[in-house]
């Protein structure tokens, strides 16, 4: 999922009480629902598509679940003591304990691959032990439900703690109701899955019609019926012996799930998936081989 929403997950989770169990618990719960992205870090040395074999990976992993908290939970008790040799820690702040700063944070950690397995992207959950994508196909990666119902309970809880009344509640309504949200739209994309007729099928969750799935079903190993439109037309199998001298092509197809060729105006080949085909987008998630002819099906 987006940022935001991994954010709100862990100010939720603070807002239901958990702030008051340590000093710096805010920073925690929020930093630490959103700290497997430092691998976000990658764009900054890879090109074109190849960040998308390094994301959601080893620091979405059950390493990462662990060593991460540990690190965040050590910078934040060492924060703490800088201030207070210094003189500036703030008299408000409730004593740190670096157990429940670093217990704070793991659970919010753990927030993070639960939110991102739920969407048609995927994770590798198990990594660096495994290298297998997992994908919930339950919401969009950004569900503008989630923000709002999230985002007013934080803001009710927050103004209720402004003026000395119950501000919990509001938190914990809210996250049972973010659940409840999520569990409905898991319900929507197994029936729609298992609707399908003959294969497997991809319920892709539409970004405002949460209740909604755009259907991906495979017809053969090159082309997918995407909005019952069949989309494919070059072959697949021509292109697996170039991964070993481009990068951007072995990075795509190990992190696609449902790739397919199409004939470029000159002849070569555009490599997609049909998870995130869109006519008026056509350059995202794309690999462009020029120097490849498309082989018709």
């Amino acid at each position: 999922m987006d940022n935001l929403t991994h954010g709100l997950a862990g100010a939720l989770l603070g807002q239901a009480g958990l702030k008051r169990k340590t000093g710096l618990a805010m920073p925690a719960l929020i930093m630490g629902a959103n700290i497997p992205d430092v691998d976000a870090a990658c764009f900054l040395w890879l090109d074109g598509v190849e960040h998308l074999a390094f994301r959601r990976g080893i620091t979405h992993g059950p390493i990462a679940w662990v060593l991460l908290p540990l690190v965040l939970a050590g910078l934040l008790y060492g924060f703490d003591r800088w201030q207070a040799r210094r003189g500036k820690r703030p008299e408000g702040r409730l004593p740190v304990r670096f157990r429940w700063l670093y217990g704070l944070a793991f659970m919010a950690t753990l927030t993070h691959p639960a939110l991102d397995w739920l969407n048609v992207y995927g994770i590798r959950l198990l990594e660096p032990f495994s290298s297998r994508w997992f994908y919930g196909d339950v919401l969009f990666i950004i569900d503008v439900w989630l923000w709002a119902g999230m985002g007013f309970a934080t803001w009710l809880s927050l103004r209720r703690e402004r003026h000395e009344r119950d501000w919990r509640t509001p938190a914990q309504v809210a996250l049972v109701g973010a659940t409840l949200y999520i569990a409905v739209n898991a319900v929507i994309s197994w029936m729609v899955g298992v609707s399908a007729s003959g294969q497997p099928a991809i319920a892709s969750p539409l970004p405002f019609a949460s209740w909604s799935r755009e259907l991906i079903e495979p017809y053969d190993e090159n082309r997918y019926y995407i909005r019952q439109s069949l989309v494919g037309e070059c072959r697949l199998d021509t292109l697996k012996h170039l991964r070993p001298q481009n990068n951007e092509l072995d990075a795509f197809l190990f992190w696609s799930r449902a790739p397919f060729a199409e004939r470029a105006p000159d002849g070569s080949v555009i490599l997609r998936d049909a998870r995130y085909y869109d006519p008026l987008a056509r350059d995202r998630f794309t690999v462009a081989l020029p120097e490849v002819r498309c082989e018709p099906l």
